[in-house]
């Protein structure tokens, strides 16, 4: 088996890949009927030269592989034809800016395996930069809250090399900090990420109980489930799977986070029909005293009513206003401060790189030399001879629309 690792050419650049140059000489080394070629790239968080050293094969050229890995999506121009392909290609969700590009998947009879799909056989997702989303985010949020109130001044993730540089950053200006209180929600992948910059600059946890009801002469975080801000409609407690299963049924407790609560890091997944953690009318109430919103999670006009449109790594934050509801200066006393970049892992592309490459050799890799014994490459196909699996036929519409 010959399998390519593409340059990636989706616009703005993104620097991570699929393996790095020990993940990639590793798995030839584990199977011996593999071949990995490395397509030329001057973007990638990893030099060319860091892949020949080891052995790989650099070329221009990947029409001989038979299987092309990626990580964003591919532009239409430059999908080829009767290949196996893995990258996010957004379209799981009928995301319509990325309609086209399953079209054009079908057209040119392409295998597609989205990595959002790669799961294991209890449905559960193996492969994700969410850890790297948290990470970057949760010091993205310090970053903002020193800028809005002229307290220090963090270089960019971008510019610092790995997780522990952030983690060090962090703790510089520790002493810095007035004495805030954080709210972090989730419990996943992303909001445990973010945790672990919390817990690398020495911050102090408390139960959420304690962080509504006592004061601190320090600054301290909070880590919510879900059973902590949301409550059925009729009252009745009937545990956390029946808010998965019916999220309708309930609203949101999370007020009274945000009436003590200095900053905000989401790092929750929010389901169609889950209740808003808070509207533009709560952000009004004058009880509201949250200033800064690290929304890792981005769900525009959603859960988070301040988070009003993405930012981008080059520009990061944004303010909202809460009278007028519209986007302001965040350094302004009474508006909000968002940080809401939707690509946070391409801060940090070598470490995000190296853990997704991990999960990838560990789960993936072994499917195409053991017959596919688990099912993964079965669960994740979306497209076969020119037409959506069964799995993925509730697609048929979308990709029957011209919209």
């Amino acid at each position: 088996m010959r399998i390519a690792l593409i340059q990636e050419r989706k616009n703005p650049p993104d620097k991570r890949v699929v393996l790095s140059p020990q993940a990639a000489k590793k798995a030839i080394d584990t199977y011996p009927n593999l071949e990995i070629i490395v397509e030329k790239s001057s973007i990638r968080a990893y030099k060319d030269e860091e892949y020949s050293a080891l052995g790989l094969e650099l070329v221009d050229d990947i029409t001989s592989a038979d299987v092309l890995l990626g990580v964003k999506e591919v532009p239409i121009p430059d999908l080829i034809p009767n290949k196996k392909y893995f990258f996010f290609s957004h379209t799981i969700k009928k995301q319509p800016y990325n309609r086209g590009l399953l079209q054009a998947i079908l057209a040119k009879n392409i295998e597609m395996h989205d990595h959002e799909v790669l799961t294991d056989q209890k449905e559960k997702r193996v492969v994700a930069f969410g850890r790297y989303a948290g990470i970057v985010g949760a010091y993205n949020g310090f970053r903002t809250y020193g800028l809005k109130y002229d307290l220090f001044e963090l270089p960019k993730a971008e510019f610092l090399d790995n997780q522990q540089e952030l983690i060090a950053a962090l703790a510089a200006i520790k002493t810095k900090l007035p004495n805030i209180k954080i709210v972090l929600t989730g419990k996943g992948r992303v909001s445990n990420g973010a945790k672990e910059m919390l817990d690398g600059m020495g911050l102090q946890e408390v139960s959420s109980n304690d962080f509504l009801n006592k004061s601190y002469g320090t600054s301290i975080y909070t880590q919510l489930g879900c059973g902590d801000y949301v409550k059925r409609k009729d009252g009745q407690e009937l545990g956390i799977s029946d808010f998965y299963k019916n999220p309708q049924d309930y609203e949101s407790t999370f007020m009274r986070y945000a009436k003590v609560a200095d900053m905000y890091i989401s790092g929750h997944f929010y389901a169609d029909g889950a209740p808003y953690f808070f509207t533009r009318e709560d952000i009004k109430n004058p009880d509201f005293n949250i200033k800064v919103v690290a929304d890792v999670s981005c769900d525009i006009d959603g859960p988070v009513a301040c988070t009003i449109k993405p930012s981008t790594i080059a520009d990061p934050i944004y303010g909202y206003n809460p009278i007028t509801a519209q986007e302001d200066d965040f350094k302004k006393p009474d508006v909000i401060a968002v940080m809401a970049v939707d690509n946070l892992p391409c801060e940090l592309p070598k470490d995000a790189s190296t853990g997704f490459g991990k999960m990838f050799e560990d789960y993936v890799l072994p499917a195409f030399f053991n017959n596919d014994e688990t099912g993964i490459l079965q669960r994740s196909l979306m497209t076969k001879d020119g037409k959506l699996t069964e799995r993925f036929s509730y697609l048929e519409d979308y990709v029957a629309s011209k919209a």
